[in-house]
C-alpha cells in the first residue's frame, strides 16, 4: 500500500486541510498507530490508524455543496485582517471540515463550490481539465463590437495574456450593460483585470454557473447540497475536457 505524508492522508480522509493537518500534528494532537508523532511527512498509509484528540480520524462522508457568496466575503477559513469569510454562511450548520472549491473575490458573488473531498475539488478547478465558469457582468458602459472581439481575441495583461472563452451583451441600458463571460482557464482576476484593459469598469460580477452547474435560484447567502445527478454532471464535464 502507498506511504504519504502523515498530513497529506489526513487531508485525504476530508478530515481538514492539509494545513491544519500539519499544526494539529505539530501541536502533538496526532497519534499514528498509537503513538504520537510530531512530524507532518511521517509516513502513513491510507489504512493506518491515525487519532486526533484521542478520536479516530476517519474518513467523512463526501460532501458536495454549493453557495451562493454575497458580494463583501472573502473566500478563506481565517482572513488575518479580521474581515467576514464565506464560513459565516454557514454558521450552525453540522458540515465538519469543508473548503471552498476554486474562489471568488471579496467583490465577487454567486456560485461557489464547497468539498471535503480534495481530490473531486482538484478535477473541478484543474486548469486544463475543468469545467468552464460562466459570469455575469454589469459593466459602467456600453461596450462597443471591436471590445466585445478583443475580449474573445485576448489582451497582453502585464506581460500575461488574458481572454475569454465568449463573451456576448446580455442587456444594456442608458448608461450600463451587462456582458455574459466564459472562462475555459482560471487566472487571478482574470475578467476584472482583462475588462479594465479595455478601459471597462465592473460593477458587478457574478458567477451563474460552472459547467452544467447552474446557480439558479438559490438566495443570497444561502446553501444547499448538490444532488447526486449535479455531481454526475460535473464529473462529466470534467472527462470531456480531458
Amino acid at each position: 500500500m502507498p506511504r504519504y505524508g502523515l498530513a497529506r492522508i489526513l487531508s485525504k480522509r476530508g478530515v481538514c486541510s492539509r494545513n491544519d493537518a500539519e499544526r494539529l500534528i505539530r501541536a502533538g494532537r496526532v497519534r499514528l498507530d498509537g503513538r504520537i508523532v510530531l512530524d507532518p511527512e511521517s509516513p502513513a498509509t491510507a489504512g493506518s490508524a491515525i487519532e486526533i484528540d484521542g478520536h479516530a480520524a476517519l474518513r467523512d462522508i463526501p460532501q458536495y455543496l454549493m453557495l451562493n457568496k454575497p458580494r463583501g466575503l472573502v473566500t478563506t477559513a481565517h482572513d488575518e485582517h479580521g474581515r467576514d469569510t464565506v464560513y459565516r454562511c454557514f454558521d450552525g450548520a453540522a458540515l465538519g471540515w469543508i473548503a471552498p472549491v476554486g474562489r471568488l473575490d471579496k467583490a465577487s458573488e454567486g456560485l461557489l463550490l464547497f468539498s471535503n473531498d480534495p481530490a473531486w475539488a482538484a478535477r473541478i478547478t484543474d486548469p486544463a481539465r475543468g469545467p468552464s465558469k460562466t459570469y455575469h457582468v454589469q459593466v459602467d458602459c456600453l461596450p462597443d463590437a471591436a471590445q466585445l472581439a478583443a475580449l474573445q481575441a485576448g489582451v497582453l495583461v502585464d506581460g500575461e495574456p488574458l481572454r475569454t472563452a465568449s463573451a456576448a451583451l446580455l442587456r444594456q441600458g442608458a448608461k450600463h450593460a451587462w456582458l455574459e463571460i466564459v472562462l475555459d482557464e482560471g487566472r487571478n482576476r482574470q475578467i476584472r483585470r482583462l475588462l479594465a484593459a479595455l478601459d471597462i469598469g465592473v460593477l458587478r460580477l457574478v458567477r451563474v454557473a460552472i459547467g452544467p452547474l447552474i446557480l439558479g435560484a438559490l438566495p443570497k447567502g444561502q446553501w444547499r447540497a448538490l444532488s447526486d445527478a449535479e455531481i454526475g454532471l460535473l464529473q462529466s464535464s470534467t472527462q470531456e475536457a480531458n
